[in-house]
C-alpha cells in the first residue's frame, strides 16, 4: 500500500492535539497513521487514490472527529524522497544561515511575478509543478516569507522547512 503525507495548513499545538489527529486519519480509512512534530505532519498508508480524493477524505475525516477541517496537501512519501535527492537550492548559492523552506501548493499555479524575487531577506526562489522552493535569514522583522508567498500565491498552500520535509520523509 502507497504511503502519503498530509501537510495541514495552521495546525499548532494550540488548536488540534496529534493523538486526536490521528484518530480522524484512522477514521478516514487510513492505517500505519503517524503524526511528525505538532505542526500538522500526518503520514499515512492508503489504498492508490488521487491526491485530491486522499485531500478531502482527510479534511472530512477532521470536520467530523474534530469539529474543524485544516486545508489539507497530499503528496506520496516516494515524492518526497525525490524532492530531498534532488536539492533544488544548490543552484541559488545560498548564504549559509539561509532556511529553507517548501511551500506546497494545493493546485499548480504560476508566480504572479517573475522568479526568483526577494524582499528583506527572503527570496522565492523557484516553483517546481506544486511545490515553491524558498529561503529566508532570520530577522527581527519575523515572517516576511510567508507574507510575500501568500501574496505570490494565494492561501491555498502550506510551508514546511527543508528538514521538516525531510523528517516527514522519514517517518
Amino acid at each position: 500500500m502507497p504511503r502519503y503525507a498530509a501537510f495541514l495548513r495552521g495546525v499548532s499545538p494550540m488548536n488540534a492535539k496529534m493523538p486526536e489527529l490521528r484518530k480522524a486519519f484512522e477514521a478516514a480509512g487510513f492505517t500505519e497513521v503517524k503524526t511528525v512534530l505538532s505542526s500538522g505532519n500526518v503520514v499515512f498508508d492508503a489504498r492508490r487514490a488521487s491526491e485530491a480524493t486522499l485531500q478531502r477524505r482527510s479534511e472530512a475525516a477532521m470536520h467530523d472527529r474534530l469539529g474543524q477541517a485544516f486545508l489539507t496537501i497530499v503528496r506520496p512519501v516516494d515524492m518526497l524522497h525525490e524532492l530531498l535527492a534532488s536539492d533544488p537550492y544548490r543552484a541559488f548559492g545560498l548564504e549559509p544561515s539561509a532556511k529553507r523552506i517548501v511551500t506546497f501548493l494545493r493546485e499548480a499555479t504560476a508566480a504572479k511575478v517573475a522568479l526568483p524575487l526577494g524582499q528583506d531577506g527572503a527570496r522565492l526562489l523557484a516553483v517546481h509543478d506544486r511545490e515553491l522552493f524558498s529561503a529566508y535569514v532570520p530577522s527581527p522583522k519575523g515572517p516576511v516569507f510567508m507574507t510575500l508567498i501568500e501574496r505570490t500565491f494565494g492561501k491555498e498552500l502550506t510551508t514546511r522547512t527543508w528538514d521538516t520535509v525531510a523528517r516527514v520523509a522519514r517517518a
